[in-house]
């Protein structure tokens, strides 16, 4: 290859040592690192030095000779003739050139803003940087030629001041004569190459202008497009609001001509919806029954999915109770009056983070010892944000009264969506428990249920979580939390099952949670969603709801923040339609029929469901007053630090620095967070100190045993879970802690 490509590769003699001397190597340069192999073959797995020319020197010691050196390595290599040494300067010349280039425009292009104008930028600036990197080429052969033509220059008037015979002088001086026209030759080239070069660069600023121009209409066109889109959904969300209004709760379906085969449409009323089935969702065939006498219509109903709609307005129905009322009313006959609960917490300080004063305090630190500041934190733990999933408790309270188990099935699903509504504002992380930390939230007279939470992993973290009702259900679950960290955003991914088992019917369902996603890590206003599909099981008796949380984009015609999703018995047959937003509410439709619709443009067909009017399940609480200044705690979590007496000594309420930070005393509060886990790392070193000595005796070692609950092979999914083994509200009522670790 000529010496300006990417490639020049070759043979070269290398120094090795004063035994051996120079030995005869195979040289590749590209992509400015230059490499060498004993041989050709060992290109294919061995390389036996490498050197990268964007910081390495580059000299000349005599006619055949390079030295290259770069920091503390230098390799001394030589060529067979002058002529070959000469390519390889030139070749290692233009390639250092090319990767100082490269390394700049790195460094130039790490500070861009959105992964969007990555590409874009890219497309516009090729052939920007083609055209300046070929410029860089030619000012860089310009300055070999003009320092080549000088040393010739001076070569050849050495020559001519040598006495020499008289024919040999007139050779001389041809070749001086040839050596001028050269030079003159070389400085017109090198004129017209700077003057292209000035032309280019002024061209190349225009170019500039003209893209930053673009750049700039791009972003204003984004804004329009966001507003438009806003001001869209508003208008839509009226709209929405308007119908509910008028058709309220009962629809009236009127007796339309049975569809046939060939898909010809029917009459249908005003208040009839329609909603596009998920693409996951199998396909119906098409029909249409009369809704007041239920006919059935030839041999194509047999994999339709029919529904009665006069079900739909049963006064004594479930559904029609689904009205929430708020978290400070009674929500039953049976249960004593709320104890009086704070409202509010103190005022979240108005401190500065000061990143660089974190980084200079974890110089020379092991990573496992770097201490995070609560400034990143709000004043509660990941145990009690796992117990805020029952702030919509009532919603199983209801479920326990469906005879029907696909209607169960819908409070359930909005149970499930309704426990990410607190996330919408809250971008401060939870403090992450300590090893046997406890969380309870007794609330079985107030509410009719009491919960139990535990750390009962520390590596990775992992919490238990058991709560009982006396309403008529148990919810269980094992969450372990894993993140990844992917530049702009941090997904956080909880990992393990949810259980929720009704007494009475048996009823068991079984799902997982969806993937959360905290935008603008390092630049810009934090901002979450919720992205993925969760599928909830009922094990007894199949039923399943495909549920679809839909990620944010701004040039998505949807709701933000929509979740969907359809309820299906054991053989697939599709009753309910569920809709929302994960941070407001949840409706439910009753299906009458379902039809095959339009192809999509993946080629799948839709599924067309045609409903009744939509229920509301589940509504978000509002937000209490002064919410942005308490960390946007719901009235729940405004309560869920709250002291109280009689608990755990391992309990939530009493860690120290937790207190401290919801006080709004916060130095003090990171100088006691790392005081706690120090305390908990020699602990661990402990531990770990008893599990070498056991296994140096031949000894079984257990490690860290919970201490409420026990970890067992869960009978419907078949993995281990850790399930609650009784005892603490018995220790609780006896006052006996005598067992609990000290942890604060």
């Amino acid at each position: 290859a000529p010496p300006g490509s990417d490639t020049y590769k070759g043979w070269l003699f290398k120094w090795t040592n004063y035994l051996k001397g120079y030995q005869r190597r195979w040289f590749v340069l590209s992509n400015g690192l230059l490499s060498y192999y004993r041989t050709q073959a060992e290109m294919a797995h061995t390389c036996r030095g490498t050197i990268n020319l964007s910081t390495a020197h580059i000299d000349t010691e005599d006619s055949c000779n390079i030295v290259l050196s770069n920091g503390g390595r230098t390799y001394h290599l030589k060529a067979n003739s002058e002529v070959e040494r000469q390519r390889w300067v030139t070749a290692l010349e233009l390639a250092k050139a090319k990767a100082i280039r490269m390394r700049n425009n790195q460094s130039d292009d790490s500070g861009d803003e959105e992964p969007a104008s990555q590409s874009d930028k890219s497309e516009l600036h090729g052939p920007l940087k083609t055209l300046s990197s070929k410029l860089e080429d030619l000012s860089t052969c310009n300055e070999l030629i003009a320092k080549h033509g000088a040393a010739l220059q001076r070569s050849l008037s050495e020559l001519e001041s040598l006495r020499l015979p008289a024919d040999s002088g007139e050779k001389i001086k041809a070749v001086n004569e040839r050596a001028t026209l050269f030079r003159i030759t070389s400085n017109a080239m090198i004129n017209a190459c700077r003057d292209f070069l000035d032309l280019a660069e002024s061209h190349s600023r225009r170019w500039q202008r003209l893209l930053q121009h673009e750049r700039e209409q791009r972003s204003r066109l984004e804004e329009t497009i966001e507003q438009l889109a806003k001001q869209h959904n508003s208008l839509e969300q009226r709209a929405l609001e308007g119908t509910s209004s008028t058709g309220c709760l009962k629809a009236s379906v009127p007796a339309g001509s049975v569809q046939s085969a060939k898909g010809e449409a029917s009459d249908e009323d005003e208040e009839t919806e329609y909603f596009d089935a998920m693409e996951d969702a199998p396909a119906f065939i098409t029909v249409t029954a009369d809704p007041k006498h239920h006919r059935r219509s030839g041999s194509n109903l047999s994999g339709a999915s029919e529904g009665h709609p006069e079900d739909w307005n049963l006064e004594d129905s479930v559904f029609e109770s689904s009205n929430q009322s708020s978290y400070n009313e009674s929500t039953g006959r049976d249960l004593l009056p709320r104890k009086r609960r704070r409202t509010r917490i103190p005022d979240k300080p108005n401190y500065s983070l000061n990143l660089w004063s974190i980084m200079k305090n974890c110089i020379g630190k092991e990573l496992s010892k770097i201490p995070m500041p609560v400034n990143f934190n709000e004043p509660l733990s990941m145990l009690q944000r796992l117990t805020e999933d029952l702030e919509y408790h009532e919603l199983l309270d209801k479920a326990v009264k469906c005879e029907s188990s696909t209607e169960q099935m819908c409070f359930v699903a909005a149970f499930s969506v309704s426990s990410y509504s607190t996330t919408v504002h809250r971008t401060a992380k939870p403090f992450n428990p300590l090893l046997g930390e406890t969380f309870e939230l007794d609330r079985l007279e107030e509410l009719g249920f009491r919960s139990l939470c535990e750390q009962v992993s520390h590596h990775p973290p992992a919490a238990a979580h058991h709560v009982y009702s006396r309403r008529g259900w148990t919810l269980w679950q094992e969450i372990t939390i894993a993140s990844k960290f992917r530049g702009k955003y941090l997904s956080i991914m909880p990992l393990g099952v949810i259980h929720l088992e009704f007494h009475s019917s048996g009823n068991h369902y079984v799902w997982r949670k969806v993937t959360s996603t905290v935008h603008n890590i390092i630049v810009g206003k934090l901002w979450i969603d919720q992205s993925g599909e969760i599928e909830i099981v009922n094990h007894k008796s199949k039923d399943k709801c495909q549920l679809k949380f839909t990620p944010y984009s701004y040039f998505s015609r949807d709701v933000p923040r929509k979740v969907t999703g359809v309820v299906s018995d054991a053989d697939g047959k599709a009753h309910y339609v569920m809709s929302g937003t994960w941070d407001e509410k949840m409706e439910c439709s009753k299906i009458l029929h379902s039809s095959h619709g339009s192809t999509s443009t993946e080629g799948k067909q839709k599924t067309v469901y045609q409903t009744l009017s939509p229920k509301v399940l589940w509504r978000k609480y509002p937000l209490p007053e002064n919410a942005e200044n308490m960390y946007f705690f719901s009235e729940l979590a405004l309560t869920l630090n709250e002291p109280e007496e009689r608990v755990a000594p391992t309990d939530s309420r009493l860690r120290p620095d937790q207190r401290l930070m919801e006080s709004g005393r916060w130095d003090e509060a990171n100088v006691e967070k790392q005081r706690l886990e120090e305390k908990q790392r020699a602990v661990r070193r402990r531990r770990e100190a008893e599990a070498v000595e056991a296994l140096e005796e031949g000894k079984d070692y257990e490690g860290y045993i919970p201490l409420w609950f026990e970890r067992k092979a869960d009978a419907v999914t078949g993995e281990l879970i850790c399930v609650y083994k009784g005892g603490y509200w018995e220790a609780k009522d006896k006052q006996d802690w005598s067992m609990c670790p000290d942890i604060f």
